[in-house]
């Protein structure tokens, strides 16, 4: 029995590792000379190399080769040749678990590289001329000012970006990754409140050896993506990789709008924006704003957000918008506030507070009410409704998805009665408008009065503490006033240009000075 055991562990040793080869050879010589009487011990030896084998197994309780020589010191603790062969075969087992995992390494690895190599081919830079308007003089414009930024090629020979990379723009100039070439590139479509661009490339010679890159999903939780694009620092493409922190909506800084954004904590740079971030061979989404403050917290336009701006662009041939339900909701958590309003323990939602005169569902609800569930999707007392595998979100997200002139169908309780009411989403237009890019402002002047719209723009001209340092009566208003009408807005006296014929009148500057209606 023992010459089997121990010409077995040999046979084994033409497939161990060298370090289990000795192991077995010292060990079956250890054996060879306890079964001939000599008294050796192998105990503390054996347990000690075996652990050298299989770290996590436990010593043997197998009986000893010769009790006799280990009487005296008790029960022997030490393995048997079985329990080692065991061993070794785990052993075994582990290294071809591991040169397995190590092969899909690789697989995975050479995947990341092809992804890669592919991004190269589809990533430009993008040089931007601009100049913005001075709205505290609106007949003329600031000085001119030069930015980079990154995009990336999509199929139908056109490159996204962002829309704060050729705001205000006056030319654009767009460079392929390893060539030294220029290409005048045009803007053919803008959501300012996505903060996303389409440029075309009239020349032909550009699309040559160009890749367009396909768009993906919205990756899960600690899903690694690649952010490649042009940052500042140098002049050649940079990769950085990193994983997602989280996925809800968030405000988005160029626009001033909540949509739902994707934080990553690869670094996201100025020069980055517009460019890509990859997941396995797709686009995950696009780079575009970062938290200042704070280390490697950066946010990318997640891919339904894209694909909501491109398809709005393709189906009216401009920039639509995202729809809004125009309504102010306050959480129902409080239990009295949802006893007050005749709530069941099982009903969750939120408490219509205010509803803009403009939108369809001015005509259909009514403040007070409780929004129960939107398109079937029940709404939290937060707000929130169920996204992917125990995440949850804003139920705005639904509605900023929807196509313009869509129907939602939304679940209310009304004095204590359920209803379900069909709404037509469109987007809507507040009072003052929040950005006024790519465009130059309107303006009156009669006797050195000067007369402009109150935009948003107009209150940034007093710095970046605009909020604290502008009018207050002027930012209260572009704030909280909704419109009552379509096109309204609010003009102001912005500034009187001294004259004979004004005298007197100077103190009269930041006069809100009426409404007026647009026409057409």
């Amino acid at each position: 029995m023992l010459g089997t055991s121990v010409r077995a562990l040999r046979r084994l040793c033409s497939s161990s590792s060298v370090s289990s080869i000795n192991l077995i050879k010292d060990y079956t010589n250890k054996v060879t000379a306890t079964a001939r009487g000599t008294s050796i011990c192998t105990c503390t030896i054996g347990a000690a190399k075996v652990e050298d084998i299989a770290a996590s197994s436990s010593s043997c309780s197998s009986e000893p080769l010769n009790s006799e020589a280990h009487n005296e010191n008790g029960p022997c603790a030490c393995p048997s040749v079985a329990a080692v062969h065991v061993h070794l075969l785990r052993n075994n087992n582990k290294i071809r678990r591991r040169r397995l995992g190590d092969r899909r390494n690789n697989k995975r690895s050479t995947t990341d590289k092809d992804a890669i190599e592919l991004a190269l081919d589809s990533v430009v830079k993008i040089f931007t001329v601009s100049s913005s308007p001075n709205y505290f003089l609106p007949w003329q414009n600031k000085s001119q000012r030069e930015s980079m930024g990154s995009g990336f090629v999509i199929p139908g020979k056109k490159i996204l970006t962002n829309a704060h990379v050729v705001a205000d723009h006056t030319f654009v100039l767009v460079r392929k990754h390893g060539s030294p070439a220029k290409y005048r590139a045009q803007v053919r479509a803008v959501g300012h409140e996505c903060d996303l661009a389409i440029l075309s490339v009239e020349s032909e010679e550009f699309w040559n050896g160009v890749n367009s890159l396909e768009l993906g999903d919205i990756p899960f939780l600690q899903e690694a993506v690649a952010v490649v694009g042009y940052p500042q620092g140098g002049d050649n493409i940079s990769v950085t990789k990193g994983v997602v922190s989280r996925v809800e909506p968030t405000q988005y800084v160029h626009g001033a709008t909540q949509l739902m954004a994707i934080q990553i904590d690869a670094a996201i740079n100025p020069g980055n924006s517009g460019g890509p971030a990859i997941m396995g061979n797709k686009v995950a989404g696009v780079a575009f704003q970062n938290l200042s403050g704070a280390e490697n917290i950066g946010y990318i336009i997640p891919v339904p957000v894209i694909k909501h701006f491109i398809a709005g662009v393709e189906e009216s041939g401009k920039y639509v918008g995202f729809c809004s339900l125009g309504l102010s909701c306050q959480p129902i958590e409080n239990v009295q506030l949802r006893n007050h309003f005749r709530m069941h323990p099982e009903m969750t939602g939120v408490l219509v507070s205010k509803i803009n005169p403009l939108s369809d569902a001015y005509k259909v609800l009514k403040k007070d009410d409780i929004i129960l569930a939107f398109d079937g999707v029940p709404v939290a007392n937060d707000g929130t409704v169920p996204f992917r595998n125990r995440e949850r979100i804003t139920f705005d997200h639904l509605v900023s998805m929807k196509k313009p002139n869509e129907t939602a169908v939304v679940r209310v309780l009304r004095d204590g009665e359920e209803y379900e009411i069909n709404i037509t989403l469109r987007p809507l237009q507040p009072l003052v408008p929040v950005h006024q890019f790519d465009k130059l402002p309107s303006y009156y002047i009669f006797a050195g009065l000067v007369f402009v719209p109150l935009t948003q723009p107009y209150l940034h001209e007093y710095g970046e503490d605009w909020y604290n340092t502008s009018p207050r009566r002027l930012c209260e208003s572009a704030l909280r006033e909704p419109p009552k009408r379509a096109g309204e807005q609010l003009v102001i006296l912005s500034q009187v240009l001294m004259d004979d014929i004004n005298a007197g009148y100077e103190r009269l500057a930041e006069l809100q000075a009426g409404k007026r209606v647009l026409r057409g």
